[in-house]
């Protein structure tokens, strides 16, 4: 994470969410245990309530919201976040530059 980013998660100003999206991600991947991918996924939803981070669940407006995106990005996944910040509205935080044609709302750090 860059310093950037750990800044404004933070920082007391800012409200910090996660999405069930990341979540549901991160369970599949740890699943098909990958040698790349290692996550602790109880220890990760044990230190999410502790980070003072709100959980974004995934609605129907959300879903919905992902046949409006352009095909820029393939992945589902991002594209769910991309529509969620869409529909709240909220920064989102990425490093994938590639997200950040969607809209003014979505942040590369």
């Amino acid at each position: 994470m860059s310093a950037e980013a750990r800044g404004l998660l933070e920082d007391g100003a800012n409200e910090a969410y996660y999405s069930a999206a990341s979540i549901w991600e991160i369970a599949i991947k740890s699943s098909l245990e990958r040698r790349d991918f290692r996550v602790d996924l109880d220890a990760l939803l044990s230190a999410l309530p502790e980070m003072q981070l709100m959980e974004l669940p995934i609605t129907a407006a959300h879903a919905a919201g992902v046949t409006r995106l352009r095909p820029i990005h393939r992945d589902p996944f991002d594209r769910l976040l991309v529509a969620q910040s869409i529909a709240e509205p909220l920064t989102l935080l990425t490093n994938d530059a590639l997200l950040a044609a969607y809209w003014d709302g979505v942040r590369v750090v």
